[in-house]
Order: C-alpha cells, then structure tokens, then sequence
C-alpha cells in the first residue's frame, strides 16, 4: 500500500463515518474504482481505532456525565434523564450488535456489491429527506424513552447492510420521533461509541485468527492518526452547521452517488 492509498482511505473513513453517507460504502467503493490491491485488516482497524478515539474525545464531557449518572442510578439515587440516556447507549448498541453477529457473513459474502450499495445509497436518501422533511421535532436526546430506543436500535441494525449509513439510519428514526436535528445526530453519534469499539474487537479477532500480515506500523499510524483528526473535524461541523443546512446536501449527494454507481455497474 503506497501512501497516497493511505491518505484517500483514512480521510474518506474520517470524513464520512458520522456523516449520513456511508463510510462502509465508500470504502467499498475507493478501491474499485481505483482499482486498487485491498488495504488489509490491519489497517482498516487502526482507521476504526482513529475514530472511535475522535468520538469518545469529542463527546468526553458527555460520556463522564452520562456515566456518573448511570452509576447513581445503579447504586440507589433513582433515574435521571441523564441516566436514561446511558441506558439509551447500553440498549440501542444490542441490535446492532446481534445483528452482526448473526449476518456478518451474509453480508460478507452477499451484499458488498456496488449495485446493493446504489440501492440502499438512494433509498435511505429519500427516506432520510422525508424524515427532515416532516421530523421537524424540538425534543432533545435527554427526553429519550424506551419506545425510542427500541426504534433507533432497531433502526441501527439495519446498518450492516453496505450504503445504508449508521449515523443516517438512527438519525432518520431519531427524527421521525421528534427529536431536533441536532439531537438527532447527538444521539446517533453517543450510539457510535459502543458499536465502533465492539466492531474493532471483531476485527482485531479476526485479525489475531487469520495469517501473520506484513504490517508497516508508520501507515498503520499515520492512518489512525488522519481518520481521527478528519472525524473530529466532520462531527464538529456537522454539528455547527446541522440546524441551518439540514439534511438536504446529504441527500442529494446521496442521490448523485447512487445515480453514477447505477451508470457505472449497470
């Protein structure tokens, strides 16, 4: 892997795993229309690894908050709403993780197509705009309730399907159920923390199983290191920007996208 291979790769994991686009997908997608040789486990766990560190560092306040109140609850001091979005972390993460459990070979083997990537890519778009057409909702995520987080799980599972986007599909049912856009994506992004980390020990399991690699730790580095910064960067503007511009950029990208994946492959 040369590094301009590296650069393209962290920055498109960086850039598009928070935003309602399809990291997955991209990835897919990068080294068949480059043509290039796959980038390895390896390092498609240390671009994981570079993320999950951005999300956790960007929503630390967040997270020590949420935790200290679920550590009350647990020891006597009664629910908070603070608490229950804990609880909205801990629970809406099992679907998704069974989920993953039980189809990731599916996937595997059935589903990484460019064509089932157009599919999904443009109509999760649609869906995404009806949401942030008719959503419209002022609730903030701290309003969560179990109804919500069975729907958002839910919602999350449907994830593994390549095109579909995590971060879009929870923020199009977290819309549907009122929530603010800007909730919407907050909630979508708490919920990232768990699932990138029990995908990377996936991952690293699976990596540990298969034969040695030749690892050129200085790419695995640097590769951690741009996905990170370029996270960071997308969570924060997408969360400056979210109110004012809408979804309706994401969906015509989308939209486009999934248009020349159709020309391409069809």
């Amino acid at each position: 892997m040369d590094w301009l291979q590296v650069w393209v790769l962290s920055l498109v994991q960086g850039l598009t795993e928070f935003l309602p686009i399809s990291s997955a997908a991209h990835l897919i997608l990068v080294p068949v229309l480059t043509a290039w040789e796959d980038q390895g486990l390896a390092f498609d766990v240390a671009i994981h690894v570079g993320t999950l560190v951005a999300i956790a560092a960007y929503f630390r306040h967040e997270v020590v908050l949420v935790t200290r109140a679920w550590v009350r609850q647990m020891s006597g001091n009664g629910a908070t709403p603070e608490s229950m979005l804990a609880w909205a972390v801990i629970f809406g993460t099992i679907p998704a993780a069974l989920a993953g459990l039980m189809f990731a070979g599916v996937v595997e083997n059935s589903l990484r197509s460019p064509l089932v990537i157009a599919t999904t890519t443009i109509g999760f778009a649609l869906l995404l705009w009806f949401a942030d057409w008719r959503g419209r909702g002022d609730r903030d995520e701290f309003s969560i309730r179990w109804r919500d987080i069975l729907i958002v799980g839910g919602a999350q599972a449907l994830a593994l399907i390549p095109g579909t986007s995590r971060s879009g599909v929870t923020m199009t049912a977290a819309l549907l159920l009122g929530f603010s856009r800007r909730a919407a994506a907050r909630y979508s992004f708490l919920l990232a923390i768990p699932i990138i980390a029990l995908a990377g020990a996936y991952q690293t399991l699976q990596l540990l199983r298969a034969p040695p690699e030749t690892v050129d730790w200085l790419q695995l580095g640097a590769g951690a290191a741009i996905a990170g910064i370029a996270a960071w960067l997308s969570v924060h503007w997408f969360l400056k920007l979210i109110e004012r511009i809408g979804m309706l950029p994401f969906v015509v990208y989308r939209l486009i996208l999934g248009a020349i994946l159709l020309w391409i492959f069809l």
